[in-house]
């Protein structure tokens, strides 16, 4: 049956910061002498939006209402913990994780050298195989003048 299959969307985007001793995060890879990015938890935006593409599947909500930014339960939180406890509760739900796609989208730091260490954590976090995919916005808009980082997110359940 066609309702035995989801899939889900999700999107995140924080922009650069220079706050001292915070460390970039992307898909659980800290990325050492590159700038971090401004968010209230540790602003992981592969983690982010899978979590989010997960919880738009079966419609649960999204980010912000799971995690609020209000509250300080979540200040510095572990994205990759907080997208382990969502695929926990999917699977809870009677879904299985099939797959999730990821794109980010930055001028730096380079992702090819670390997209086998974020898949993989990516992938543990949900039990499910993540590709990761670099891109960059080619000098266009706020990502291309290096202000943040985006990132896009599909996943595909089944029960």
């Amino acid at each position: 049956m066609i309702s035995d299959i989801r899939v889900g969307q999700g999107f995140d985007i924080h922009r650069f910061g220079d706050e001292e001793g915070r460390a970039l995060i992307l898909g659980g890879v800290k990325f050492p002498g590159e700038r971090s990015l401004i968010g209230h938890s540790d602003a992981d935006v592969p983690a982010h939006a899978i979590t989010d593409a997960l919880l738009s599947a079966l419609q649960l909500g999204d980010l912000g209402e799971r995690f609020p930014d209000t509250d300080p339960q979540w200040a510095g939180a572990n994205s990759i913990e907080m997208l382990r406890a969502v695929a926990s509760e999917v699977v809870s739900l009677g879904w299985t994780i099939r797959n999730a796609s990821v794109a980010i989208v930055c001028e730096q730091p380079k992702i090819a050298p670390a997209r086998q260490e974020m898949q993989q954590n990516l992938g543990a976090a949900c039990a499910a195989p993540v590709t990761v995919t670099g891109r960059r916005a080619e000098g266009l808009g706020a990502i291309g003048r290096v202000e943040g980082i985006a990132c896009w997110a599909t996943v595909v359940v089944t029960r």
